[in-house]
């Protein structure tokens, strides 16, 4: 994996616990709609999509069929007018977090996903196999590294957006 790739997961990362730290637990869970998720449902969503990640990248190692994919538009994602529907296997919890229980857990998941990456070998083996996206389609799985970081920067926009939102209201 690049330095490139490992400083956009920590500076992303980074800023997305800068954006959180402060909230009060009401601002974190406060929901503005029905069908809008509170900014402590995002900041899970992201620990479940890591988690998620994980196991992709894992199944996608031990496919047989090596053929390459073509590379995708992984930047597509930080495009906020395109509406993904979360899969249910990524989509938060209802019950209210407290702030520092989900930057536990943003760490935690961040530890085991670098841990995990650690363990393979050979990183070139990376750029040669695939496994299905949800949104993207057939991704080469060093791309499923990547979009990490760029969905996560896709929903620190939805966070400061929600900040705003609260702010407005009180």
């Amino acid at each position: 994996m690049s330095n490139l790739v490992n400083d956009k997961l920590y500076e992303t990362r980074n800023s997305l616990v800068n954006e959180i730290t402060l909230l009060s637990y009401a601002q974190f869970n406060d929901r503005h709609g029905m069908n809008k998720w509170s900014i402590a449902q995002v900041c899970h969503h992201l620990v479940l999509v890591e988690q998620a990640t994980i196991k992709a990248i894992a199944w996608g190692l031990k496919k047989v069929d090596n053929t390459q994919k073509e590379r995708k538009n992984v930047h597509l994602l930080l495009d906020r007018t395109k509406k993904f529907k979360a899969p249910e296997i990524v989509e938060p919890d209802v019950e209210p977090f407290e702030v520092q229980s989900i930057i536990d857990l943003l760490n935690d998941s961040r530890k085991k996903f670098m841990t995990f990456l650690n363990t393979i070998e050979d990183k070139s083996i990376l750029a040669k196999k695939s496994f299905n996206h949800p949104a993207l389609g057939e991704l080469p799985l060093d791309q499923w590294i990547e979009q990490i970081y760029i969905h996560e920067q896709r929903h620190i926009e939805q966070i400061k957006e929600i900040k705003l939102l609260l702010n407005a209201r009180h």
